[in-house]
């Protein structure tokens, strides 16, 4: 997805749709997908570098190791700000998250990630 990467490593099928987990990569000053919100629940766990992530109305700078819940409903987004490379592990529970990649890629492909 241009600056943007994803890849799963549970999905639906595997977890009898109790959750799904990605791992997300941003190359540095890339934005998100844009503020938005869904049923599910969100956890994001960020591995290397700092992801900017948006928890309501409030920006969260979380550097490697930080835990972010974003309770289903909520809006939220998230950017990587920094000189590096970030990445964050998002865990969406319940599963079924995968199915709407194809769609969110070809969104990407239209609107390509804006520097942040």
């Amino acid at each position: 997805m241009g600056r943007i990467g994803a890849v799963f490593k549970a999905d639906g099928e595997e977890t009898r749709n109790t959750c799904c987990i990605s791992e997300w990569w941003l190359e540095p000053h890339t934005q998100g997908p844009g503020a938005h919100s869904h049923p599910e629940d969100d956890i994001f766990y960020v591995v290397e570098g700092t992801m900017s992530i948006l928890v309501g109305e409030r920006w969260v700078n979380a550097e490697k190791g930080a835990f972010i819940l974003i309770p289903g409903g909520m809006t939220h987004d998230f950017q990587n700000r920094s000189d590096s490379k970030a990445g964050a592990l998002n865990v969406s529970i319940p599963g079924g998250f995968e199915p709407h990649m194809p769609m969110i890629a070809s969104w990407f492909a239209e609107n390509p990630p804006k520097d942040a």
